[in-house]
């Protein structure tokens, strides 16, 4: 998967559900503005393409990835005959469908109510999490675009964490230096999704890697 590829748009059919490993994809809401929010992210511990399982096939929202890497794919038929055999799979993709939810809730909260140094300190802990190293790969754009603000108020967020030598920036790219202090920097939010996914999902692969990285 390739930074920037779009896996879905809004409306589309679904042809295949995708299982991300290393790639992280968002979820995305298209305004008829042209401008775009990120309702949430889904990296090694769940699936593009729930709607196949939830009664329909299409979605409100577009799969653009933002952190190239490597997914499974399966068809759309596989999933859903899976789904229906009422096996252990079924019973795991109803467990991240609900740690989903309760992720695009708390980011819609997050969005009214917190600012934008607590979201940006929370979005790049979420995005550490499903990262194999603590340097990431984009640019204040694309950080902006996921957020739903203007680039050069990333930027001014952005260069207040890098003075406090939380993290370190150069173009099209961002390492986190103190995650402790990127953990006090962020609202109530990161803690409140992370606990409700590792209650839903106790064996996420993801937790493996959520280790403080310095």
């Amino acid at each position: 998967m390739l930074l920037g590829q779009s896996l879905s748009e809004r409306g589309d059919h679904f042809l295949h559900a995708y299982f991300p490993t290393t790639a992280i994809v968002s979820l995305l809401y298209l305004m008829e503005s042209g401008e775009s929010t990120e309702m949430a992210g889904v990296g090694n511990e769940g699936i593009i393409g729930i709607s196949l399982f939830m009664g329909g096939d299409t979605t409100t929202s577009s799969a653009v990835v933002r952190t190239a890497g490597h997914s499974y794919r399966i068809p759309s038929a596989v999933l859903k005959a899976e789904f229906h055999r009422d096996g252990p799979m079924r019973g795991l993709l109803l467990r991240y469908t609900s740690a989903l939810i309760a992720l695009v809730s708390q980011t819609a909260a997050c969005n009214r109510h917190h600012s934008i140094e607590q979201q940006l300190c929370r979005w790049l802990l979420w995005t550490l999490d499903r990262s194999p190293s603590n340097a990431l790969i984009m640019t204040h754009e694309l950080v902006a675009n996921s957020i739903g603000v203007r680039r050069e108020t990333i930027t001014a967020a952005a260069g207040k964490l890098q003075r406090d030598g939380l993290i370190s920036c150069r173009r099209g790219h961002m390492a986190v230096s103190e995650r402790t202090g990127l953990e006090a920097g962020a609202c109530e939010c990161y803690a409140v999704v992370r606990n409700e996914s590792r209650r839903l999902q106790p064996n996420a692969r993801y937790l493996e890697i959520a280790q403080p990285r310095l």
